[in-house]
């Protein structure tokens, strides 16, 4: 029987502006000194495993911690910009605050439809799970019963980890992604997935 393939799942590290609630979305933020430490810690924690290739999203909060972590391992990422964070729109690189005081109503709609609404100019659930999905399934078949870090954000994991427990895409926010933690999910070839550790 062919093994199982093991996905490190990783959110980015902390980044600029975090203490204020913000959607940053597909804006390029920096990373805090805390977020680079929290990279170097996910380096330590993964020094024993078996990590042969490694993807991650193209923004730079991604791009920062798949360099570290892959250093190790003597690989080199492969940024793929389908694994950028959900594309909120005319929202982006703006506070809940000030989204809430502009487009009150807008700020509701989405509440009351997370999956299906999108912000202008912006993208829903369904629109990143379609273009996120198919690279994770794709990995998967490339690197059967090898071990993979992927690097990603809050959004883009929880639709990953999602699909792995077999929950629909409306339990989005029951799913918790802190900045810099781990999920471990095992793939095995009938199509099966196993959540091994989540939000580590």
């Amino acid at each position: 029987m062919t093994p199982s393939t093991r996905i490190y799942l990783i959110r980015h590290g902390q980044v600029e502006g975090h203490e204020e609630r913000r959607y940053n979305g597909q804006t390029d933020v920096a990373l805090t000194d805390l977020g680079v430490e929290q990279y170097h810690q996910l380096k330590d924690r993964l020094s024993d495993s078996r990590i042969s290739a490694c993807y991650s999203s193209d923004l730079t909060r991604c791009r920062t911690g798949a360099e570290i972590i892959c250093g190790q391992f003597a690989i080199q990422p492969v940024f793929r910009p389908e694994l950028r964070e959900l594309n909120i729109g005319i929202w982006e690189g703006l506070t809940w605050q000030e989204i809430q005081s502009r487009w009150p109503e807008e700020w509701q709609a989405r509440l009351n439809d997370l999956v299906n609404y999108r912000v202008t100019q912006g993208e829903n659930l369904l629109d990143v799970d379609a273009r996120v999905m198919p690279v994770v399934r794709e990995v998967v078949e490339r690197h059967r019963g090898q071990e993979i870090l992927l690097v990603g954000h809050g959004g883009v994991n929880r639709v990953i980890l999602l699909h792995a427990i077999g929950a629909p895409l409306v339990n989005m926010f029951n799913i918790e992604q802190n900045y810099g933690c781990l999920n471990i999910i095992d793939y095995y070839p009938d199509g099966r997935a196993t959540v091994k550790l989540l939000n580590g």
